[in-house]
């Protein structure tokens, strides 16, 4: 009966081994599978290639200039009326991306009515990662990978 007992009073170490061994692989699926903070830098490039998309149809369907005005914090969707311009939307770049166009962290996109805008490389900077988006003459947008 003490054998019976000495069996009952705990778990053997490769019991235990093997469930430490199984909460690690769980905990390491878990950090795999979350995002990054502020999401990934293609999906913020992607993001803003198809916003920059939108605004150049918006200038072609209303038949008027709509620009991008990009800064260190975000940018900015604005329409030409009344020979001003109004923001129509505003949007933050994700947590510590730094935009750059030509050396500059601040510029403009005009597309004209229809459609045609000055070509541009915006690229987006995140640590040592980059991506680009290449806005041609034509009004054509690309992220480059």
């Amino acid at each position: 009966m003490t054998g019976a007992r000495r069996k009952e009073q705990g778990f053997t170490l490769v019991e235990l081994m093997v469930v430490l061994v199984i909460i690690g692989l769980a905990g390491a699926a878990v950090m795999l599978a979350m995002p990054e903070a502020g999401g990934s830098l293609a999906g913020e490039a992607e993001r803003f290639a198809a916003r920059a998309k939108a605004a150049r149809d918006t200038a072609i369907l209303e038949s008027r200039a709509v620009a991008l005005q990009l800064g260190r914090g975000g940018y900015e969707v604005a329409r030409r009326e009344g020979g001003a311009w109004r923001t129509e939307a505003r949007y933050e770049w994700g947590e510590s991306t730094v935009p750059d166009v030509g050396g500059r962290p601040e510029a403009s996109v005009t597309f004209d009515s229809t459609g045609f805008s000055e070509p541009v490389r915006v690229t987006l900077r995140r640590g040592d990662e980059r991506r680009a988006v290449d806005i041609g003459g034509d009004g054509s947008v690309h992220v480059v990978r």
